[in-house]
């Protein structure tokens, strides 16, 4: 090989090299992005909503901001986790939602966002789950059976790993992937993700464990998160499950973007409460 070309060789190879260490030490930051939305930009009481504000203590000694959000007549509480950017003031929306659907719900920031303590890391996101569930199970006195567990993009591989372990009523999942390794590889796909991933978030293998209703919600649309992601989850689900079709891209596929995915997810809703009251009535003497 000419000496200019074996010189163009090594410079290449170190550029990757360095490239790969790079990605290596900071993938923290492709997968976080709590600065994004930082400030607290509204509150429920902006959708008319009454609300109380919670401060949630995790075993490592993080606090996290969180939202209540009662229901005089609740058919349930939904737990709410959202994706890597922004905080629990970008998802009024869903609160709404599930208030006109008859349900309490609670929201928290993980660790890093928003108003909430620390930084970020995927057993930090797990035991902030936890948290949140204990919250709802010991504070407020909640049966695991009134729970649902809903998680959109990240917050649909947190969501299922905390289902996967506490058996709420029913697991909600909109947008997510089915793990950062493989995800990683189709968005990265000329570098070692696979190899070099600290991060794993597998929902796939989570879901697999979970016992209970599950939805899962994907758009064919989604431009970050393609829409193979969502129907690979839904056949590793357990039945009885539902996958709900939806439209638009990443940040505007929402389930309660339309009033028709509103409308399924309510029947979902309704027949989770209904298969948990007759399991109830079954366990009766």
């Amino acid at each position: 090989m000419p000496r200019m070309l074996w010189n163009i060789f090594i410079l290449v190879a170190l550029g990757y090299t360095a490239l790969v260490a790079l990605a290596y030490v900071f993938q923290t930051r492709l997968v976080y992005f709590p600065q994004i939305g930082r400030e607290i930009v509204a509150t429920p009481l902006a959708y008319g909503l009454a609300f109380e504000p919670v401060t949630l203590a995790t075993a490592d000694g993080e606090k996290l901001a969180a939202w209540w959000v009662p229901h005089e007549r609740a058919a349930g509480a939904v737990l709410i986790f959202h994706g890597n950017a922004g905080n629990i003031s970008h998802r009024l929306d869903y609160l709404t939602m599930f208030h006109r659907l008859g349900y309490a719900s609670l929201i928290a920031d993980y660790r890093g966002y928003g108003q909430s303590t620390g930084s970020p890391s995927e057993d930090g996101t797990y035991r902030d789950a936890e948290a949140a569930w204990n919250w709802l199970t010991k504070e407020r006195g909640l049966a695991a059976a009134d729970i649902v567990v809903l998680g959109e993009s990240l917050g649909g591989a947190v969501a299922a790993w905390l289902a996967a372990r506490v058996k709420p009523r029913a697991l909600i999942i909109a947008s997510a992937f089915t793990s950062v390794p493989e995800l990683g590889a189709q968005v990265y796909p000329f570098l070692p993700v696979r190899l070099i991933s600290r991060i794993s978030y597998d929902t796939r293998e989570a879901i697999k464990a979970v016992k209970g209703p599950i939805l899962i919600a994907h758009s064919r649309e989604d431009d970050i998160i393609p829409f193979a992601h969502g129907r690979a989850l839904y056949e590793a689900a357990r039945e009885p499950k539902r996958f709900l079709e939806m439209r638009g891209g990443h940040n505007d596929g929402f389930i309660f973007m339309r009033q028709e995915w509103v409308k399924q997810l309510g029947v979902f809703l309704e027949n989770a409460r209904l298969r948990k009251s007759e399991a109830s009535a079954a366990d009766k003497p």
